[in-house]
């Protein structure tokens, strides 16, 4: 069935702005017969202010922009070294609800993680994904006419310095970690690999075309 094959695109490393444009025009004009995305990157250092952040969980911006964004959550950090996924799926013709949307991509994390000897967690009321008390991936979403965009943030090998200058997630004092804290010589395009793998099979497509 042709609703079931998945669009695969690695961005590489693309602007904050642009894409954010991008998917949520994509969104706004895409009707039933577009087939699904997903789309794989990194960004150049921005903060992010999401719908319900407040603008004190921003301790010290200094050289890095922050952008005010329309996507669930409070603020969070994006840099290189850092696996972006965003999701571009019509749920509705999933038939799959949002909490239900959300719990997946933390336990397609999660299935990611345990493959490199990390074993995370999720948390009640704080979507992501944490190894003990520390948080690895952060999660927020927009759901628009039935269709996701934004998506899910994954630390892999990055400076992770910034988060210092926020309130992660509106959380003051909470600590992030990455892959690379248990696996040094970890490579992003196989964790890439991985994740398209763990998303393919979690949300049952059957084939993919890489764009």
């Amino acid at each position: 069935m042709v609703l079931q094959t998945l669009i695969i695109r690695d961005l590489d490393q693309v602007d904050y702005v642009s894409t954010w444009h991008r998917m949520r025009d994509i969104t706004i004009a895409r009707d039933n017969t577009r087939m699904d995305e997903l789309w794989l990157l990194e960004h150049p250092p921005v903060f992010t202010l999401g719908q319900a952040g407040k603008p004190e969980h921003v301790l010290a911006a200094g050289d890095i922009p922050v952008i005010p964004i329309d996507r669930g959550g409070q603020v969070t950090y994006h840099g290189p070294g850092q696996l972006v996924a965003y999701p571009l799926i019509d749920i509705r013709r999933k038939n799959i609800s949002v909490h239900h949307f959300v719990r997946t991509l933390e336990q397609i994390t999660i299935a990611l993680l345990k493959e490199y000897g990390i074993n995370a967690n999720t948390r009640e009321n704080a979507p992501g994904v944490y190894v003990e008390q520390e948080k690895i991936c952060s999660i927020g979403l927009r759901i628009k006419r039935g269709c996701s965009y934004h998506g899910i943030a994954l630390n892999v090998a990055m400076d992770l310095s910034p988060f210092q200058r926020i309130n992660p997630c509106g959380y003051a004092g909470l600590q992030m970690t990455q892959i690379k804290a248990w696996q040094p010589h970890v490579q992003m395009q196989e964790v890439k690999q991985r994740f398209i793998q763990h998303f393919m099979s979690a949300f049952a497509y059957d084939a993919k075309e890489i764009e």
